[in-house]
């Protein structure tokens, strides 16, 4: 069990299918983000458990869009997005690969992009370069994206600029805005 704002308690996946963002690294993010949550339009990108987004739900964002590849944990996220999400607010889990389900968002914008693929992957810029080609951050929007900081190399991509970078231990956020 993992436990959110207002002492939620969330499913989790049993083994080491995924690797939930600590709980000192949410409590951060919404902390930059605060004042920014509610009535936004959140994108989480390798959902996992799906801890982030109902961190989002919980703090009032009107709307929240997961992409997670495992089926498993795609079930996971559903039931707990369904627990903590008022009536008013939306959600929607789209189970595959990213860079196969980020062209279906195209003509979507969000106000805030959480994406935190297993730092070994090689998803970094492919996915970056998708969540610019198809104008998924809205104009005043900001991304997250975790990463190892010992493995991190920043990918280069025109439209997007790193505005902050922050520090957690062996985790590392950097946050993109628009070019």
């Amino acid at each position: 069990m993992l436990r959110i704002y207002g002492n939620r308690k969330l499913k989790t996946l049993p083994g080491k299918q995924t690797r939930p963002t600590s709980a000192r690294v949410r409590e951060a993010i919404f902390n930059i983000w605060q004042g920014s949550i509610t009535d936004c339009r959140w994108l989480d990108l390798c959902t996992g458990t799906g801890s982030m987004g109902a961190e989002a739900l919980c703090r009032g964002a009107k709307e929240v869009v997961g992409v997670e590849k495992s089926k498993i944990a795609c079930g996971i996220i559903k039931q707990n997005w369904q627990q903590v999400a008022s009536c008013e607010q939306k959600w929607k889990v789209l189970q595959g690969d990213i860079l196969q389900q980020l062209p279906k968002l195209s003509g979507q914008e969000f106000d805030r992009i959480y994406f935190d693929p297993p730092y070994a992957s090689e998803l970094y810029k492919p996915a970056l370069e998708a969540i610019a080609r198809y104008r998924l951050l809205d104009i005043n929007g900001e991304m997250a994206v975790e990463h190892n900081p010992k493995l991190w190399t920043p990918p280069k991509i025109p439209e997007l600029q790193i505005c902050r970078e922050k520090v957690y231990g062996n985790t590392a956020v950097s946050f993109y805005n628009n070019q």
